[in-house]
């Protein structure tokens, strides 16, 4: 079994009419955050800030320094091996409001909570953006 690492961002905003919104990325086959590969000689922090100017374009960001959530799942590649993958996402703000896709992506969008929890494709993503509320909540007491 091959092993697999990646780095992502919970990345939110304030609108301009003041609620909190997740930013998430359509794959074509499913809704999810942005992430990726870690790369050699990057840390998970490193990759994940990297990655989303990669796919969006954004690069001014505040990460949360008192979050981070790691998920592992199994896949199958093309050709039907099978790979465990761990990824670490981390929290960040932005004021940043243009969003530049990159060719992997078909789309994106800025949602509250309750959308965003609608539109992700996974339960483990879905697990994450409440964490993630959950601490922004916290937080904000």
């Amino acid at each position: 079994m091959k092993f697999e690492r990646s780095a992502g961002v919970v990345l939110y905003r304030d609108s301009p009419e003041g609620q909190r919104e997740y930013l998430l990325l359509d794959y074509g086959s499913h809704w999810d955050y942005p992430k990726g590969h870690v790369e050699a000689g990057e840390d998970d922090h490193a990759a994940a800030r990297r990655e989303l100017h990669e796919e969006t374009g954004i690069t001014q960001i505040t990460i949360d320094e008192h979050f981070a959530h790691e998920i592992d799942y199994f896949f199958r590649n093309r050709t039907g091996g099978l790979i465990r993958k761990t990824v670490q996402f981390f929290l960040a703000s932005t004021q940043e409001q243009a969003v530049t896709l990159s060719h992997e992506h078909v789309g994106y969008a800025w949602l509250t909570d309750a959308e965003a929890t609608k539109r992700l494709s996974f339960a483990n993503a879905r697990a994450i953006l409440k964490a993630a509320t959950m601490h922004l909540a916290f937080r904000n007491r």
